[in-house]
């Protein structure tokens, strides 16, 4: 409604640009200075009526649904690298293994299962791949996407102290999660890659798609992780739902067995899980086998559709954070 102003909670800091000429003087030191309170005696603020109509800047939420402005994230790219660099040196401050436990967490979880699944279940079975190595395969990146998906979704709630102080692109705290949590898969692909080599599997041409496999990964997961923290901000259920979905989504995203080995109706189901054609597009690359396109594209038009509308569910309740966080 016009001349509707927003709750004082909500609006952001009023900048005011005032010229040289208009500003007021200040005393040399040989003079006395007098201080003068912002308000007067009945707690007023005083009447910048006086002051001229331009330059003026105003910085308000947005009301409305638009789409983010790059020239705004380009601006505050510093802050971003600020918050990446705190998460990564946070997470593993104070550690004896510090980084290391980017690593042990998908080889420890690779035994488990070469031992469960390998040899007991003999799912390894007709297969030229060696379990431990299809495991990892698979575990590497699908560890690295419930990380992030976990770190970010409480990423706002976790900065709440940073959001009702300082005004920033709030979309830059999720953001600064995923990143922060490439640098984990960095660590642990490159032990995937030294058990490649060990087990004497050649690379070819299709290793060209493991970057592309790579964006994919991080874009469902900056997606996922930008929703659910919006989400999270006013439903702090999320954090207790979050951990069981990530268990769940393990056993439907085609790390412990392949989707070849399901029948028809399953593996039509299981098309709707992008991280189900992403870990089979990993092994795919590394081993040399043929792609699942079809997989692949359904995958790419979910993660789009997924990016964009976590965009869009973010901007409409941002500018209600500062309120109820």
């Amino acid at each position: 409604m016009a001349g509707r102003r927003p709750a004082a909670s909500a609006r952001l800091p009023r900048v005011i640009d005032i010229p040289a000429s208009k500003r007021p003087s200040v005393p040399s030191e040989a003079e006395p200075t007098t201080s003068v309170a912002p308000n007067d005696e009945n707690g007023t603020p005083p009447n910048l009526s006086s002051l001229p109509d331009e330059p003026l800047t105003v910085i308000e939420p947005s009301r409305t649904w638009a789409p983010l402005k790059w020239s705004d994230l380009w601006a505050y790219r510093e802050l971003l690298f600020f918050l990446v660099w705190r998460d990564i040196k946070v997470r593993y401050k104070q550690t004896a293994l510090g980084a290391a436990w980017a690593v042990l967490q998908p080889v420890f979880m690779t035994l488990i299962f070469t031992l469960l699944f390998g040899r007991l279940a003999g799912l390894n079975k007709g297969s030229d791949i060696p379990y431990p190595l299809f495991a990892l395969a698979g575990l590497v990146p699908w560890t690295s996407f419930a990380n992030v998906v976990s770190t970010s979704s409480n990423s706002v709630v976790n900065n709440a102290s940073l959001i009702t102080k300082v005004y920033f692109p709030r979309i830059i705290v999720p953001t600064a999660a995923v990143a922060a949590g490439s640098v984990d898969f960095g660590l642990a692909f490159a032990v995937l890659i030294g058990l490649v080599f060990y087990y004497g599997v050649m690379p070819t041409a299709a290793a060209a798609m493991l970057p592309v496999l790579a964006v994919m990964t991080f874009l469902f997961a900056l997606g996922i992780g930008t929703w659910l923290s919006a989400l999270n901000v006013k439903y702090r259920d999320v954090r207790f739902v979050l951990p069981f979905i990530i268990q769940l989504g393990l056993f439907v995203s085609s790390v412990i067995i392949p989707s070849s080995a399901l029948p028809g109706a399953w593996r039509r189901v299981l098309i709707l899980n992008p991280m189900s054609a992403i870990v089979e597009g990993y092994r795919s690359a590394l081993f040399g086998q043929p792609f699942d396109w079809p997989a692949l594209a359904a995958a790419a038009v979910i993660i789009s559709g997924m990016l964009v509308y976590s965009v869009y569910f973010f901007r409409r309740v941002e500018k209600g954070f500062a309120d109820i966080i």
